[in-house]
């Protein structure tokens, strides 16, 4: 693929904008410095540099974040800022968008992509992709509540409804571990308030295969492996 476009695939700007970089010597592959946006590049497994920093070359991006409190998950926030802010400018720029919501109070992972595909595969209620939550309760978390949200509530716009966790369990003296498989809004809180509790923090640890690390801090984010990738877009 030519370098000028391989640039302009990757969010890097106009194809003007990439020709221009690449004139002014400020993209290098393999270490060496090319100056010509038609010098034809193999993109296998291609990392490049562009005014100093790697960027490994991806046909659709997939990224996992750390959302921390305080962002909306909307492209066009309104009353915090956006999720797409705590991310590099190549990557707004080719279009990523989270894979669902968390809530501005939620914390935790927040998978985003360019891929249409795949937002629609796994934010299907066809799909029942898991995602597991922490929750910490006002009130105790015993084995009533349990025992409640694994048997089934009713949430008030879905009377005579049950809507079931896929898993339970206590985690601490009022805390949860709370795995869904569907994608209602508020879930997880409505939830917690029909079962009789109240939830007063979220973090949501785990998104279908992929788990946040403790090793990924509150706002920052990460590529998904190629093994990792594969294993989200699996069909179920």
């Amino acid at each position: 693929m030519r370098l000028a476009q391989i640039l302009y695939s990757q969010g890097f700007g106009t194809r003007r904008e990439c020709a221009a970089l690449i004139a002014r010597g400020d993209v290098a592959v393999g270490g060496a410095a090319l100056d010509d946006p038609d010098a034809e590049v193999a993109t296998d497994s291609l990392v490049f540099s562009v005014q100093g920093v790697d960027w490994p070359y991806r046909q659709r991006a997939v990224v996992l974040l750390h959302k921390p409190a305080g962002y909306e998950c909307s492209q066009k926030p309104r009353h915090h800022p956006g999720v797409l802010s705590l991310l590099p400018p190549p990557l707004r720029t080719r279009g990523v968008q989270p894979i669902g919501r968390l809530d501005e109070d939620t914390t935790g992972a927040l998978l985003l992509t360019d891929d249409g595909a795949l937002i629609h595969r796994l934010t299907s209620p066809r799909r029942h992709v898991p995602k597991v939550y922490e929750v910490t309760t006002k009130h105790a978390a015993d084995d009533a509540l349990v025992e409640r949200l694994l048997g089934g509530v009713e949430l008030d716009d879905e009377p005579g409804v049950a809507v079931r966790a896929a898993a339970c369990e206590a985690s601490g003296t009022h805390a949860l571990r709370l795995t869904l498989t569907e994608g209602k809004y508020h879930q997880v809180k409505r939830m917690v308030a029909a079962a009789g509790n109240r939830v007063v923090a979220l973090h949501r640890s785990a998104f279908g295969p992929i788990v946040l690390g403790h090793d990924l801090a509150p706002g920052r984010w990460r590529w998904l492996g190629d093994d990792e990738a594969a294993a989200l877009a699996a069909p179920r």
